[in-house]
């Protein structure tokens, strides 16, 4: 632990976050400078990067996120190959920038998530699963392969604790976004959309945090199957914004049981990955909707659970002021503006206005986890999380 302890000591320090998420398009990686840490914390975006997946590996690891064809053996070895990918992109970031591995303090590896099996908090729940989380990037590889102290698997000490395992970027977003006179709110679009709420001069117990449903993860399958692969998102939104919704379907689709679920919650590929986007296309092609028809309702699915959510479980005393988005989403300008027209109380903006990029801003929150890992500080949020207590988050790997 020696590699640790030294970093103690320094009161700036270089991390690298690195993030995959349920999107599967590729490996995040942003190089932090980090000064303090817990409420003093403060960063520096020096360099981000995004390294696609080789082809064919996006596929591979979609289909070992199904439970009837996943397999043990290829998800063993998924697990140092994935490690192996984000050493890899640590190694190309690092030269991009003109930085050695010398130069960096320590990374924060989020993983890629295989699948995520939180507690069923409704009452009507009779699942007698334990519930887990499984993410892959051995991060014994990434600390080898490197040469730098690495903290990763940071999910499972929440769940361990009764959460969900997640949004656990609530804690980050709390350090660097709360502020005294205005409610903010840090929306996240990726694969799932999750939404943050700080309240205005609020306290680590007064923020809420939950997954709303579904972000980009099936318009993107949508996309993909009906151009065989030709296109995988709809770039700008300009598909969505050709194309009319289907407000009765959307109506048919909110009546699913997550959407009514009360915070904390959180959900995944589980419940809305490529099985459940197939069932909205088959649904779209029964009301002979045009390809653009279906993307624009299912774009307006995600506004609509996002804004539903805030009617549902944001109270009136802690309405948001703010919505900072980032993420994929962002770039989604029919998704960007029917957001602004459904909360015309908020104003709703790139998280880039504030300082942070959209696109880098999840890989600098895992790196602020390492960080606070790294002094023995808490890195989850009960109140957004659900858990018992506060958890250190994260295992150790020396180089």
């Amino acid at each position: 632990m020696k590699a640790f302890i030294e970093l103690l000591n320094k009161d700036k320090k270089c991390v690298i976050g690195l993030m995959s998420g349920t999107s599967i398009d590729g490996i995040d990686a942003a190089i932090v400078e980090i000064t303090g840490h817990g409420l003093e914390t403060a960063v520096d975006l020096l360099a981000f990067e995004t390294f696609r997946f080789p082809t064919g590996v996006p596929q591979r690891i979609l289909a070992l996120c199904h439970p009837d064809i996943g397999r043990v053996d290829d998800i063993c070895e998924m697990n140092f190959y994935i490690g192996h990918l984000f050493a890899e992109a640590v190694k190309h970031i690092l030269q991009k920038r003109g930085m050695r591995a010398n130069d960096i303090d320590l990374i924060g590896s989020h993983g890629q998530t295989l699948h995520h099996l939180p507690k069923d908090t409704s009452a009507d729940c009779n699942d007698s699963r334990y519930p887990s989380t499984l993410q892959v990037g051995e991060p014994a590889v990434i600390a080898h392969e490197t040469g730098i102290p690495t903290i990763a698997d940071f999910r499972v000490a929440d769940m361990a604790a009764g959460g969900q395992g997640a949004p656990l970027v609530s804690y980050p977003d709390y350090l660097l976004f709360h502020e005294r006179v205005k409610t903010v709110g840090l929306l996240n679009i990726g694969g799932i959309a999750n939404l943050t709420v700080l309240p205005a001069n609020g306290t680590f117990d007064t923020v809420s945090a939950a997954d709303t449903g579904p972000g980009n993860m099936c318009i993107d399958a949508v996309i993909t199957e009906i151009t065989q692969g030709a296109e995988r998102y709809d770039k700008a939104g300009k598909r969505a914004a050709q194309g009319t919704p289907y407000q009765r379907l959307i109506d048919e689709w909110l009546k699913h049981p997550f959407f009514h679920l009360s915070p904390p919650k959180t959900t995944g590929r589980e419940m809305f990955g490529h099985t459940y986007a197939m069932e909205c296309l088959v649904a779209c092609r029964k009301h002979n909707l045009s390809d653009n028809a279906c993307i624009a309702t299912l774009t307006e699915l995600t506004v609509q659970t996002i804004a539903d959510y805030i009617a549902k479980f944001v109270t009136e005393q802690n309405l948001i002021d703010t919505l900072y988005v980032s993420g994929g989403g962002v770039h989604n300008q029919t998704l960007m503006r029917r957001l602004s027209e459904l909360l015309s109380d908020t104003s709703v903006e790139p998280v880039d206005n504030s300082g942070i990029s959209a696109d880098a801003k999840e890989a600098i929150a895992f790196a602020i986890l390492a960080n606070e890992t790294l002094h023995g500080n808490a890195g989850n949020l009960p109140s957004a999380t659900g858990a018992s207590v506060r958890k250190v988050l994260g295992k150790f790997v020396c180089p």
